[in-house]
């Protein structure tokens, strides 16, 4: 299982998810269900509970950490992110990178926010939490984000932050309308991570 962490800013705090975020995590996604056009964000408690106990297998198997996103302005949960596909990699024995025993490479996803969170400061924060803890905790060399070709919203966000698109990979992963998606593919790497990092921090700040 990946160590369990509470990732706190300003406005947002991500918390391990559990069973218990269900109720409040369908509230949070039916204040606007049309937003989830692209995104697979379940709506009832049957399906949020199959969402959340999914999330949690890939965490008892070492391959996510998925939290829920509760705003501190009124502790109400607004939503879900999660790390995934997390990577190590491998390096020749005694080599510095190998002995840290983290990880190499992450990617950023399943994440949503309800309707009244979205274009707030939560969601740069939430990004900025993620990146922080990515690159400055687990010392990875990449986070990925991937996101379906046709949602634009989500495209225009993870260029905002910084995120350099690299290509579309084909039939990719399920859509949400059951058909083989494309996926545009978005990365950050290590190096890119101050500038990014000081830019968020002024999207903030501003």
């Amino acid at each position: 299982m990946v160590q369990d962490v509470v990732l706190r800013g300003a406005h947002v705090r991500l918390e391990p998810l559990v069973r218990a975020h269900v109720p409040a995590l369908v509230a949070a996604a039916g204040r606007d269900a049309a937003l989830y056009l692209w995104s697979a964000v379940p709506l009832t408690m049957s399906d949020m509970a199959q969402y959340v106990d999914s999330a949690l297998a890939e965490r008892a198997a070492g391959s996510a950490l998925p939290f829920a996103t509760v705003r501190l302005s009124d502790g109400a949960v607004i939503g879900s992110t999660r790390f995934f596909l997390l990577e190590r990699w491998s390096w020749p024995a005694g080599h510095d990178q190998g002995r840290r025993g983290s990880f190499d490479g992450c990617e950023i996803g399943y994440t949503w926010l309800a309707a009244d969170a979205i274009r707030t400061a939560v969601n740069t924060e939430t990004k900025l939490l993620m990146l922080a803890h990515a690159f400055e905790v687990w010392g990875v060399q990449r986070v990925c984000f991937h996101t379906d070709v046709r949602n634009e919203r989500s495209r225009n966000a993870l260029s905002r932050i910084g995120a350099q698109f690299e290509g579309v990979l084909r039939a990719h992963r399920l859509g949400t309308d059951l058909m083989p998606r494309d996926s545009a593919r978005f990365s950050l790497l290590a190096a890119e991570w101050p500038p990014t990092k000081h830019r968020l921090q002024q999207r903030l700040a501003g």
